[in-house]
């Protein structure tokens, strides 16, 4: 059911336009029914201000999850982890998964011990970014003004847009919400709001196939008893910081003086002076498209020797380049990412003269970078990205070197396209006949 936020807050007044709709059939109702008198559903969207709020956060309800489960019908009822072997990580987890617990990010063997009977889905980020693509095609079609999060969220303004779809944005919003269920087989949730922080705290509140507006009057009360780490840039050293200087909650923020704040935090306090009050003037930025494109393995036993690991650098840097080249991308900062065997992470990164896509190049600087880190260390963790990216015209391949790789390149990635990617395997990444399975 859509929120309203509007009790016990600072009333606004009203403007032209349906404060109360139904989300399935979208017809008006009086402010502020429970239930559509015509459909009889109870998904509503209630707000006094609701014909002005024009800044929307749309995320995927368990995206990677909700793919699977639509691919499976099989799953649609049984908790599913989205995740390597038990030594890997949680890439994603249905909501029935969370139910137990389960969280992404978390270990797998911690994930499979809250949650034994959920059903383990390799991740395919490749169908992930295709379907995420499609929805943000379909986000497009609402307004140019989209700013992509990442693949399954994003950031709309659709001011102005009410002319072209004949609807208030929140109307266009819900549409597009059964829209998106009704064609690819995902749920969204939306929020709705006046700035980006408002809208996307709105999209958390009423997951999964949420639909919240909020206001720039309830704003106050409502983040009022939060902890300071709700503000988003507020990592746990910021937050640690601010509770030794007596700011636990967004109350005490609220409580502060703009300029005292200053003085202890600089132009950080006046952002959190700002946002603690539900200001943000942040716009919604179009084609921010992706910071970092990478990849990476968690090993089933910890590996210290470096022929070993240099195989698998050389695999990471083959998918990393191969998204590059998908993407049309190419990059000027590469990074080499380790966890070693106790959790702890090494984060090594090196910008070059040009941006490339090359996979010899990728390889040719992390394994640089991993040579320096050889010292015995066991590492249970390898990834390795490009970031600073640039469009796919701008890679630099005409030193003699890039442009030899570059021409090798394109010739093994013709003959895989051809006859799939066991077609050619480089010889630094030969491990003998490939296994079944």
């Amino acid at each position: 059911m859509g929120a309203n936020f509007e009790t016990g807050a600072p009333s606004a007044p009203a403007l032209d336009g349906p404060t109360c709709f139904c989300r399935d059939c979208l017809r008006d109702l009086e402010f502020p029914s429970t239930r559509c008198g015509e459909c009889g559903s109870p998904r509503l969207v209630r707000h006094l201000q609701l014909p002005s709020l024009t800044l929307a956060h749309i995320d995927c309800d368990a995206f990677y999850a909700t793919v699977e489960k639509r691919d499976n019908p099989e799953l649609a009822d049984k908790p599913v982890i989205i995740g390597g072997g038990k030594r890997g990580v949680v890439s994603a987890a249905c909501y029935i998964s969370r139910t137990f617990g389960v969280r992404s990010a978390m270990p797998m063997f911690k994930a499979l011990a809250l949650c034994p009977s959920a059903t383990v889905v390799a991740p395919d980020m490749a169908k992930y970014v295709r379907v995420g693509r499609e929805v943000r095609h379909a986000m497009q079609a609402l307004t140019p003004l989209v700013e992509p999060l990442s693949i399954d969220e994003a950031f709309l303004d659709l001011s102005g847009t009410q002319r072209l779809h004949g609807l208030i944005p929140a109307k266009v919003l819900a549409r597009f919400a059964r829209e998106i269920e009704r064609d690819f087989g995902i749920t969204v949730s939306v929020g709705l709001s006046c700035n980006k922080f408002l809208a996307k705290i709105a999209s958390d509140l009423e997951k999964p196939r949420g639909f919240a507006a909020l206001g720039q009057h309830e704003a106050r009360a409502m983040l009022a008893d939060k902890p300071v780490g709700f503000i988003f840039g507020v990592g746990p050293a910021t937050q640690e910081r601010l509770i030794q200087r007596g700011f636990r909650t967004i109350a005490d923020l609220q409580r502060a003086d703009e300029n005292e704040l200053m003085k202890q935090f600089g132009t950080e306090g006046r952002r959190l002076w700002r946002l603690a009050r539900g200001i943000d003037d942040r716009q919604v930025v179009p084609d921010r498209g992706a910071k970092t494109i990478s990849s990476e393995t968690t090993f089933e036993n910890d590996i210290r020797d470096f022929a070993t690991l240099e195989k698998t650098l050389w695999r990471l840097s083959e998918k990393v380049s191969s998204r590059l080249k998908h993407s049309d991308f190419a990059g000027s900062t590469i990074t080499l990412k380790l966890k070693t065997a106790d959790f702890r992470q090494r984060t090594r990164s090196q910008s070059i003269h040009a941006p490339t896509q090359l996979a010899a190049k990728i390889f040719a600087t992390t394994r640089e970078m991993l040579a320096r880190e050889i010292d015995g260390t066991a590492f249970r963790l390898m990834g390795a990205g490009v970031s600073a990216l640039r469009p796919g015209s701008k890679a630099d391949d005409t030193d003699m070197l890039d442009r030899r790789s570059a021409d090798a390149e394109r010739a093994i990635d013709d003959l895989r396209k051809k006859f799939g990617n066991a077609a050619v395997i480089r010889g630094i990444a030969y491990d003998g006949p490939e296994k079944s399975g």
